[in-house]
């Protein structure tokens, strides 16, 4: 198997259950979105090349907060 797909399944594989983990803890400790939004200023991307993009990491995880919170409504 290609290297590429199977980081890309590991990686898709690990977002869901991130994200229903995420679901499930601001379920019973509301407030947990919240922290995670107010840490994204600290997130960035550790690559040194020309690919860096510390505001892309960022519109990912915003995106992961907001598609917890539409789930979780």
């Amino acid at each position: 198997m290609d290297d590429a797909v199977q980081t890309r399944r590991r990686e898709i594989a690990t977002e869901h259950l991130l994200f229903k983990t995420i679901e499930y803890v601001d379920a019973r400790h509301p407030g947990l979105l919240d922290v995670l939004e107010a840490s994204l200023d600290h997130l960035g991307d550790p690559a040194d090349g020309a690919d860096k993009d510390d505001e892309a990491v960022r519109a990912i995880a915003r995106r992961m907060i907001v598609g917890a919170r539409r789930e979780g409504a």
